[in-house]
């Protein structure tokens, strides 16, 4: 794909700091490889309510149906944060999802060779960490019936999946299990929950049918919080469900160091996916010019590989960002008291590194 259109939704805090890193290295990716990228900025999250009174828009909505890829910075902040208000930032977060039939949400967790000493556990545990999660994404209890009594003292939500949601996604990360090392992990709470009770014959089933050529086990999801911080390198793929999913990844994210490193993507059975860095909007430090860009340079990586088949230009970028933290260039969040670089900078530094080859 020569020519791509990328729609790019900045949202709030530091999201527009890092889509704009995201923009830059687009166009290095452009330059160095022969393609157009055609990018446009839509409105999301809390700036959107402020706009338009929607927190997702039709317009935003349409724009990335029709788009090759979707570039998300980050949504919400105190400002919208009055749980009586008609509605929040990350609603028009679960919206767009939903629209785009978005189910699977992939996050690698993966340690840098440079940053090994950044995380918080022991260098033995952490070196060579390479997981993939994939997580379920419109499912589950996050999209399940909620209630809430007339005075407000009683609350429900409902944890609901069904099997053919559950099969979906299990196949999605084992196809991926077959590209990788070969091992499929299932984390569910089926000692104590009918739903995870589904989760795990589904999944067995499906793995004993249709990928019996795969290292398969389960995990409760209990067990598996404490696996991640003893024992990370022990896994490969792990599929779970949506709220499972959301709480691990962010466990895991303190493997490599830091929520600065770690991207994401949202992906369906077609159409566009949606890439975005797995950290919040930071808006402590929204605009200050110190925001760590490079989760969503790799997400937009991740858009480069899986939504518009370029591997190649993929790695090229991956690389220029392992070469620009061998260096030893630093954020505020992984400097640990030492000097660090602003996001300008490191972004200027990751896109000089972008090459063919």
């Amino acid at each position: 794909m020569a020519d791509a259109r990328i729609v790019l939704l900045p949202g709030d805090g530091i999201g527009p700091e890092v889509i704009d890193a995201a923009s830059q290295v687009l166009e290095a990716v452009g330059s160095e490889f022969g393609h157009s990228f055609r990018t446009e900025s839509h409105l999301i999250g809390g700036i959107a309510i402020d706009e338009t009174g929607d927190p997702c828009p039709s317009s935003t909505v349409a724009a990335a149906e029709d788009a090759d890829a979707v570039l998300l910075g980050a949504v919400g902040g105190p400002k919208w944060s009055d749980p009586s208000a008609k509605t929040r930032p990350e609603a028009g977060l679960l919206h767009i999802r939903r629209e785009l039939g978005l189910f699977a949400n992939l996050r690698p967790v993966t340690t840098w060779s440079a940053l090994v000493d950044a995380s918080p556990l022991r260098r033995d545990i952490v070196d060579g960490v390479d997981i993939l999660f994939y997580r379920e994404l419109t499912g589950g209890i996050y999209f399940g019936e909620a209630t809430e009594s007339d005075d407000r003292t009683t609350v429900s939500n409902a944890m609901t999946y069904s099997v053919h949601e559950i099969e979906r996604i299990v196949r999605m990360a084992a196809l991926a299990a077959r590209q990788r090392r070969g091992k499929l992990t299932s984390v569910d709470k089926a000692n104590v929950l009918a739903v995870s009770r589904l989760w795990r014959s589904t999944t067995d089933r499906v793995m004993r049918e249709e990928f019996p050529d795969l290292e398969y086990e389960t995990v409760l999801v209990d067990a598996m919080a404490m696996h991640l911080l003893s024992r990370p390198k022990d896994f490969d793929v792990v599929v779970t469900g949506n709220l499972f999913g959301d709480i691990l990844t962010d466990e895991a994210s303190m493997l490599p160091g830091s929520l600065g490193l770690l991207p994401s993507a949202s992906l369906g059975d077609g159409g566009p996916g949606l890439y975005e860095p797995i950290h919040g909007s930071a808006p402590d430090i929204a605009g200050q010019g110190i925001a760590n860009p490079l989760a969503t340079i790799l997400a937009t990586a991740m858009a480069l590989r899986h939504s518009l088949s370029m591997p190649d230009e993929a790695h090229a970028v991956e690389t220029a960002v392992e070469r620009v933290l061998d260096s030893g260039m630093r954020t505020a969040d992984l400097a640990r008291g030492a000097p660090y670089v602003d996001t300008a900078t490191i972004t200027a530094a990751v896109t000089t590194e972008i090459h063919p080859g």
